[in-house]
């Protein structure tokens, strides 16, 4: 089922987010998926997140799918070159993985192997031109491929609190010209600034899902603040995990707020993703509060 379906047929879509293990026993992840994400539609797969070396995102894609999980495989450019890249997409069309997210991926410096050389052959603009030419029958080198082209349901990543409104939105055009068909935002924590930029993202008539974390701790809100660029957790949200660290320990008020950003941005979106970090065993809990 290819996610685009999905939002044809006006469906609101919920999408959660498994990093896969730093070794090669999925068991654990794949009973926590099946346990807590099952009333997802989809479940996104990262590709080495943050530089730092694990499973692959196409073989944990395709372990989700035989355990009857749709997989949503992200594929970064960071690693690969255009042939590697092109290669494991047409790998994943074999295997069935119909759902793409496809991102440039952080720099080799910020991960756990800071020595590695990083390739960026092409950045997310450049991947998603070339998934579209692959459905178009060809390569990069205007090769033919042998036998039907494969299908995919294409996403990129914006990043609606951004600075740099502006800046996104060109990026977003770009990237709607290049093929996207649905987009996943970065975690937002201020709904009125993503609620302003989709007023201005809908003349690109592509769906996005909001993009949501469930914050563990003050601590955790504020090194956000600090290192990721695109998310900005306010001051009232620090103060309100901080009133209670046994609460916040536990979930209870990181799934409070998560819950009350999902109702004020529901309007403005197609659907959201959760990227848990950990906290999957929340994900039931907090769709419950959401009301969806």
């Amino acid at each position: 089922m290819k996610i685009t379906e999905l939002f044809k047929r006006g469906e609101f879509v919920v999408s959660a987010e498994v990093g896969p293990p730093k070794g090669f026993h999925v068991e654990p992840m794949l009973e926590e998926a099946k346990k807590y994400l099952g009333g997802v539609a989809m479940v996104n797969v990262t590709d080495n997140q943050s530089s730092v070396m694990r499973l692959g995102s196409l073989a944990v894609s395709k372990a989700l799918l035989d355990q009857g999980l749709t997989p949503i495989y992200q594929l970064t450019c960071r690693d690969r070159n255009r042939i590697a890249l092109q290669s494991d997409l047409l790998s994943a069309a074999m295997f069935g993985i119909e759902n793409l997210l496809l991102l440039t991926g952080d720099h080799t410096r910020l991960g756990d192997h800071p020595q590695a050389k990083p390739v960026f052959d092409l950045a997310s603009v450049s991947l998603l031109q070339a998934v579209s030419r692959l459905e178009a029958g060809e390569d990069l080198g205007g090769n033919p491929l042998v036998g039907e082209p494969p299908k995919f349901a294409k996403g990129a990543v914006v990043s609606p609190c951004s600075d740099s409104v502006d800046a996104q939105l060109a990026k977003m055009e770009r990237k709607v010209e290049a093929g996207a068909e649905y987009f996943q935002t970065q975690a937002v924590f201020e709904p009125e600034k993503f609620i302003q930029f989709m007023e201005k993202a809908k003349q690109f008539g592509k769906p996005v899902q909001v993009g949501i974390i469930i914050p563990k701790s003050a601590g955790m809100a504020r090194f956000m603040n600090n290192n990721v660029a695109g998310i900005h957790v306010p001051d009232s949200m620090i103060e309100e995990l901080a009133a209670d660290k046994e609460k916040a320990k536990a979930g209870i008020t990181g799934v409070e707020i998560a819950a009350r950003i999902i109702r004020e941005c529901r309007p403005y979106c197609q659907g959201i993703h959760i990227m848990a970090l950990g906290w999957e065993s929340k994900v039931p809990e907090l769709l419950k509060q959401a009301g969806i």
